[in-house]
């Protein structure tokens, strides 16, 4: 019988919900700037997970921006009542926080309903026994007697039938420590004779922690668990090889005992979150009324006993793509949401126009009443890099004019950036690579954000080669850079410091991305890259 592993989901896929129906277990996680949205896993052991569709599309109303990686859809929850399916999600790209549902979780989902009455991050949605719905949320709510508002949790009953707020918004927790930093993604769960409130508290970096609180009264002012916090890496130190350990969400087995998935990262020497946030779980004892996190060590550890379930697995993640369908499997992502004619899976490959946008368009300022830009998007097709030693390889078709470009990238947030392409320069045709980086003092989601972007070609050759295999190999932060008519048969062109792309910096809210691009280079173009296959190993 194989055993719990950790991370359960690998790669960037942060802030894991999840909820069981009979013996069957669904997980949401983050999806942020990337089309389509929300990924959605499916298990029956807690152990091995498949991908079962991706809940915000094109056809449901998303709309996505390309900017700076960390925006877009962030902490969703997925909850179940009465035969129905919702997941509660705020998108930083649109007018907020709406919710889906779905009477199968493989979808189709509905359209999106927007919750313009419902404020702050980080919503979640709460089902009582009796059927009764209410809407948690994060705000600048707690009154610390000075008359100044700090951030704290509030309830509200909800309409789900009419999807509106059924009741004014009640405060019924701060923070498990006194001027706790960022007390958000709460959830609320009805067990035995308590209401209990699990939240994150000390950011999403190193200090990120799991707390909880509970109350009799639904409510009640919800009372902190004395040995707060239950989970947390932040006093391990920077070499830990598990840090950032939060973002909880709890569930049961029919058998009653319980689990908990939280998001964490596995850094490279210390500093380095190539791989971003990914899902990991542990073990819940219940002791004296309270939930102990991974009993015995209380650290999440790689690898836990199974849960007595029957186990059940699936075909691993494909490896190698070669576009011979008329759809992408459901990991392939883009950036942005593109527009109609950008991609296009015919003829046995992926091809993709030369917009006018580039990858590493300058960052703006992140806000939800900044307005929609319909043309923020990149021709992007990438997928998640899920472990520290990776290798993409590609085959393209593409002769670029004027500014034009097309290849391989390997991208961060933060417009932290590898690109591997061909391209004009000086007139004559090349081959180059590109590493890109960014200033910035403050987030984008800060007032006051301003950045500025860097771009060095660290190798460049004549290249006119209409027909190129392009490589990367990361090998953690040693990435070799190879090119050749074959794939057996490639050179190297030059050796970079992945650390560069992904420095302390850019925190760990995403991984890296590689996969497939074409752009303009700033202005419009109908030239296309054809790519014939694409692998990841």
């Amino acid at each position: 019988m194989d055993n719990i592993r950790n991370p359960i989901i690998p790669g960037f896929y942060p802030d894991p919900s999840i909820c069981r129906v009979g013996d069957d277990y669904y997980l949401a996680c983050s999806s942020f700037e990337l089309t389509p949205g929300i990924p959605v896993f499916h298990s029956r052991d807690l152990v091995h997970w498949e991908q079962i569709c991706n809940a915000m599309t094109e056809e449901n109303g998303l709309h996505m921006e390309r900017n700076c990686g960390v925006g877009g859809l962030m902490a969703p929850t997925i909850r179940y009542s009465n035969g129905v399916f919702y997941i509660i999600n705020t998108n930083f790209a649109d007018r907020g926080n709406y919710i889906i549902t779905a009477r199968d979780p493989r979808g189709p989902w509905s359209k999106v309903r927007w919750l313009d009455d419902v404020p702050g991050i980080d919503a979640s949605i709460f089902f009582d026994n009796d059927g009764t719905a209410c809407i948690i949320g994060t705000g600048n709510v707690w009154d610390n007697g000075t008359g100044v508002k700090e951030r704290g949790i509030w309830l509200a009953k909800y309409d789900i039938k009419n999807f509106r707020l059924a009741g004014e918004p009640k405060t019924i927790y701060n923070s498990a420590l006194r001027g706790g930093a960022s007390p958000e993604s709460p959830h609320i769960y009805h067990i035995g004779d308590y209401y209990y409130l699990i939240t994150a508290e000390g950011g999403t970096e190193h200090f990120h922690a799991v707390m909880v609180a509970r109350s009799r009264e639904l409510f009640g002012f919800y009372e902190g668990f004395p040995g707060n916090p239950v989970m947390t890496h932040r006093h391990m130190g920077y070499d830990c090889p598990i840090t950032n350990v939060g973002h909880a969400d709890i569930v049961d087995t029919p058998a009653g005992d319980w689990y908990a998935v939280m998001l964490a990262s596995r850094p490279i020497d210390g500093n380095h979150k190539n791989l971003g946030r990914e899902t990991f779980l542990c073990p819940v004892r219940w002791e004296r009324g309270w939930p102990m996190f991974s009993p015995e060590t209380g650290r999440m550890d790689w690898e836990y006993n199974a849960p007595n379930l029957p186990q059940e697995t699936y075909p691993p993640e494909r490896t190698f793509d070669d576009f011979d369908g008329e759809t992408l499997r459901l990991y392939w992502t883009m950036w942005g949401t593109p527009e109609p004619d950008t991609l296009r899976v015919e003829h046995s490959a992926a091809s993709l126009k030369c917009v006018r946008r580039r990858l590493d368009d300058e960052l703006q300022p992140m806000s939800m009443d900044a307005g929609r830009h319909d043309d923020w998007f990149a021709a992007y097709l990438a997928r998640r890099q899920r472990d520290m030693t990776a290798t993409a390889t590609c085959a393209m078709r593409f002769t670029p004019r004027n500014s034009d470009g097309a290849g391989l990238a390997v991208v961060q947030s933060m417009n932290h950036q590898v690109h591997i392409e061909r391209a004009v320069s000086d007139g004559r045709q090349v081959l180059r690579v590109v590493v890109v980086t960014a200033d910035f003092d403050t987030p984008p989601y800060f007032p006051g954000f301003a950045g500025h972007t860097k771009r060095e070609t660290v190798a460049e050759i004549p290249c006119d080669w209409q027909e190129i295999v392009l490589q990367i190999e990361m090998n953690r932060q040693t990435w070799t850079v190879r090119y050749g008519a074959e794939k057996d048969a490639l050179k190297d062109l030059t050796v970079l410091d992945g650390g560069v792309v992904n420095p302390e910096k850019v925190g760990c809210m995403c991984g890296t991305m590689v996969g497939m691009f074409a752009t303009g280079g700033g202005t419009d173009s109908d030239n296309r890259a054809a790519f014939d296959w694409f692998e990841l190993v």
